[in-house]
């Protein structure tokens, strides 16, 4: 059985990857939105940014969150100075991490699902009088809501993931920063620690594996409906 040590890394991974999705989801779904609905210019650009994460080593990505939120940093230096307020070394800034890393898969999912929506149904709801908050809030956001739900669980799957933004920005603090894969690293770093890795590593592949499978059965429910339509 797990320890309370493993426990709390659980804990603290489930709370981290929960925080990382909910702040990320907004700002998620306006990016997804921005890109499936509206042309502008930069929009290539915007584009690239969003998915850089993806593609560039985590641990520039956790350095660049580093420099920003670091005390002579353009985000943290007035947090601290301003509120006091510091996410070095917290659980905070590993959401930050996660939520950053994430970021990618859940636009691209919501994406995929706006861009899904018939836009004749939104012409023909235009026609009759809607207006375009009318149209968004009861017929292209009720069509997107289980893309956007599979983006979400997506999401936090890779959140609970996430390992080199987050050693590298907030460090591995036990505790507070401390999440599964940088416990997992840990105990293969100390003798004897195989069991306890053993043990965190068939948990984080059984939450990953449950939220992959339910991003997955909301993916095919969006697609049912959008060929139903």
């Amino acid at each position: 059985m797990p320890s309370a040590e493993e426990w709390t890394v659980v804990v603290l991974s489930l709370k981290v990857g929960g925080v990382a999705m909910m702040v990320t989801l907004p700002i998620a779904f306006a990016l997804a939105w921005l890109l499936a609905r509206v042309r502008f210019p930069g929009r290539l650009l915007v584009e690239a940014i969003v998915y850089l994460p993806l593609v560039v080593p985590p641990v520039v990505t956790g350095w660049v969150l580093l420099l920003a939120f670091g005390p002579a940093g353009p985000i943290g230096g007035p947090l601290e100075r301003w509120f006091g307020i510091s996410v070095l070394f917290r659980w905070t800034g590993a959401a930050i991490a996660a939520g950053v890393m994430a970021l990618p898969l859940m636009v691209r999912a919501m994406r995929l699902s706006i861009e899904a929506v018939d836009r004749r149904l939104e012409n023909a709801a235009r026609t009759l009088g809607a207006g375009p908050g009318r149209v968004f809030w009861t017929l292209t956001l009720p069509l997107s809501v289980p893309g956007i739900l599979a983006g979400a669980v997506l999401g936090f799957a890779r959140s609970i993931g996430e390992f080199g933004a987050t050693i590298t920005f907030v460090s591995n603090v036990p505790g507070e920063t401390r999440t599964l894969p940088l416990a997992i690293y840990s105990m293969l770093q100390q003798p004897n620690g195989d069991a306890m890795a053993l043990r965190l590593s068939a948990i984080s592949v059984t939450l990953s594996l449950a939220a992959l499978v339910a991003s997955e059965l909301l993916a095919r429910r969006a697609g049912r409906g959008f060929h139903v339509l």
